[in-house]
This record gives C-alpha cells, structure tokens and sequence, in this order.
C-alpha cells in the first residue's frame, strides 16, 4: 500500500486557512485538525485533561481543562507552558499518527495536516509538502479585526507569537492566495492535481 501524501497547511490569523481547509474536505481529503486535536483532549475526561490535572489540579474543573485557569497558570509561572508543551505534543502526536494510519487504511492518497504553529513546533519536518495561505495584510486586518469582541491589541498579541507571513511564505512549499472563494477553490484543485500527478 503506498503511503498517503501529507500536506502540512498553515497560515497565520485572518489568512483563511479553515476556509481553505474546508475546501480540501470538499474535494473529498481527509483533513486532521491540530486544535481540534487539543480540543478533544481537554475535553472531560480526555487524555490531555488527565495529564494537567496531575501537573495543576486547578487548571482542571469538572474533568475538563479550563482555558482561564490554563492561561493564568502560563501567565503566572514561567515554567507552566513548557510543562504544559511536554504532557501535550506527545498526545496531538498519537492522534495525529491514529489519524493518518486510519486514513490510510480508507485508501487516502492525500491527507490535509492542518497545524496552525507548523513551522514554529518543527512538525513541517514530517510532511511531504507544506501549503501556506497567505492575503495581504489589510485584508488580514479587516478579517480579523470584524471578529466579535476581537481588539487591535489581541490581534497584535496573536501576530507576535506567530512566524511572519513572510517568513511561512519563504519557507513552504506552495502558497495560496485567499482573496476570493472562487480563485481559492481552483488553487486548491489545481495543487490536488499536481500533487496526483507526481505521487500517482
């Protein structure tokens, strides 16, 4: 059985990269989501919660991990997010190895890995190709800043902890430019057909 070909995607915030991500599950790939991968595990009873219950009881509530306890924690001790980034990543890890191994076993050709920290956890490494989605950035803005509740201030937080735009660009594969749903579409059809025709 020849194994699936893995497309790493990511693109910063406002980029539309769950529009794009959408459009690939459209086209009939299999799509393993990175944050719906934690969601399910701080989810009551989930392997991730367990784990931060035995590292910081508080930032546990009900058996599920409780994002304003999580933060406060991370905020008030230096030492909280690389405690909380060595129980997880292992986890996001074997999900998304079950993921790809169930996928495979379906008969996928190509499976979408849809990491929004791609390059900045090294996860890139494991793909065969990455796809970064990309506009410019006061479309970006307009994007995020129409977000209910949503600052200039956060979104200036959210940018500098993410790569720059320019930076994901140099570095990926392919790039796509989301400035329309039509373009996007046919961008995303067009990569599917040149990934199929060189990993036939």
């Amino acid at each position: 059985m020849k194994r699936p070909f893995l497309l790493g995607l990511t693109g910063s915030i406002g980029m539309g990269k769950s529009t794009t991500a959408a459009m690939f599950t459209e086209e009939g790939v299999p799509v393993w989501d990175a944050d719906d991968a934690v969601d399910r595990l701080y989810a009551r009873d989930g392997a991730g919660a367990r784990a931060l219950a035995a590292l910081q009881p508080g930032a546990v509530v009900g058996g599920a991990v409780d994002r304003g306890q999580l933060k406060s924690w991370i905020a008030e001790d230096p030492g909280a997010l690389p405690a909380i980034e060595a129980a997880i990543h292992p986890l996001v890890a074997a999900d998304r190895a079950a993921f790809i191994e169930k996928a495979a076993r379906a008969g996928a050709k190509v499976i979408v890995l849809d990491v929004p920290l791609l390059f900045e956890t090294g996860a890139d490494k494991i793909m065969d190709a990455t796809l970064v989605v990309t506009a410019p950035e006061r479309v970006q803005r307009a994007r995020v800043l129409a977000r209910p509740g949503m600052t200039e201030a956060q979104l200036a937080t959210i940018l500098a902890r993410q790569m720059p735009d320019a930076e994901k660009r140099a570095r990926a594969t392919h790039v796509i430019e989301t400035l329309n749903l039509d373009d996007t579409r046919a961008a995303v059809r067009d990569l599917l057909a040149k990934i199929g025709a060189t990993h036939a």
